[in-house]
């Protein structure tokens, strides 16, 4: 019995329910079949949905997401004809905001130019917007069957424990990727990508390896060295800097409260926040915050500190409170919002946690 066919055995029976996913085909049936061989195949905008959402993202945050979008808009044809205002306000909370909007761009090219059919093979996944060698090669698998080669964080970890690769990411992901493509099967190669996502997300996971119950840990080489724990290994990652920002809590006698939408490239890109200074590393002095204020009104600095992590740096929101007159105009690219409907706003996290903060010491 080869590995891959040792896998898949242990697939069948461990298989996780996900609600993108379509039961494991332990028939073996082939995409090169009848019509009828293929209803076991995943639709290809949910395997393309699913995929784009769980890029850096746990499955158990993607999955409510997931479910709504596909409740929303359950075809891509749906999700092209929605406002990309619509869209950021569904993902919302998930993080890496350029994902909604390559998703959206990407939607809108595959409903209008391909009617709606995605690619079945990696380079025609790779000419759609937003989509990469990873997302390609899944897609080409899971949807399409095709004997891709599919590498994420789990099957790094996996082939890395299997082959003992020692040398650390990410310079060691070539390797990683070659080995992992020797052992690609041309059968169910679909199933084998996501045989080896679920072994290394219950059974290879990072911390005590689970190696009694794996149905590779006979030909796992680090597994014999008594090394799987410290695999992969990886390079020190730089410190990260710290951000500063003064946030304007800025407030009309009936509650509204004032938003700007974010350029539509670069961070949280076309995403609602609540006006703030620019972000920067150098802390503000009280003069050069007076040359960004939203309005010539009293300003209070509220007590305490907004803190979050982005991916690449650490960020400090300070907030100033101000009340403005009822018949204030919004700004340019800034609109009214009353505090009810905050809610419904394609607001980050990071713009949530300043309106809590906000919230709690201005009610």
């Amino acid at each position: 019995m080869t590995l891959a066919q040792a896998l898949l055995r242990w697939y069948d029976r461990h298989a996780r329910e996900l609600p993108w996913r379509v039961p494991p085909n332990s028939a073996g049936k082939s995409q090169a079949g009848d019509s009828e061989t293929k209803g076991w195949l995943a639709d290809p905008y949910r395997v393309w949905l699913s995929e784009i959402m769980l890029q850096q993202t746990t499955v158990a945050a993607v999955a409510p997401y997931f479910m709504n979008f596909t409740e929303t808009w359950p075809r891509v044809e749906d999700l092209a004809a929605a406002s990309l205002d619509d869209v950021l306000t569904a993902w919302a909370g998930l993080g890496y905001y350029a994902r909604a909007r390559n998703l959206h761009r990407c939607a809108c090219f595959v409903a209008d130019e391909l009617g709606g059919i995605f690619p079945d093979t990696e380079e025609g996944l790779l000419e759609l917007p937003g989509v990469g060698p990873y997302t390609a090669a899944a897609i080409a698998a899971i949807a399409f069957d095709r004997p891709a080669t599919v590498v994420d964080g789990n099957i790094e970890r996996v082939v890395s424990r299997l082959f003992a690769l020692s040398d650390p990411l990410p310079g060691v992901k070539p390797e990683i990727k070659r080995c992992t493509a020797s052992l690609t099967p041309n059968e169910r190669p679909g199933d084998f990508a996501q045989a080896m996502m679920d072994l290394g997300a219950t059974v290879c996971v990072p911390k005590s390896p689970k190696c009694m119950l794996c149905p590779l840990s006979e030909p796992c080489m680090a597994r014999a060295q008594g090394i799987a724990e410290t695999l992969p290994r990886k390079a020190p990652k730089p410190e990260r800097p710290t951000r500063r920002a003064i946030a304007f809590w800025v407030q009309r006698p009936d509650g509204s409260i004032l938003l700007r939408r974010r350029a539509p490239k670069g961070l949280l890109g076309g995403m609602m926040e609540i006006p703030s200074t620019p972000w920067r590393e150098e802390a503000w002095s009280e003069g050069e915050v007076m040359s960004h204020l939203p309005y010539p009104t009293e300003w209070r600095e509220l007590p305490g500190m907004v803190r979050h992590t982005f991916t690449h740096f650490h960020f400090e929101i300070d907030v100033w409170a101000g009340r403005v007159g009822r018949d204030s105009e919004a700004l340019n690219d800034s609109k009214w919002v009353s505090i009810d409907g905050l809610a419904e706003e394609a607001l980050p996290s990071v713009m949530r946690k300043i309106v809590k903060h906000a919230l709690k010491l201005t009610a």
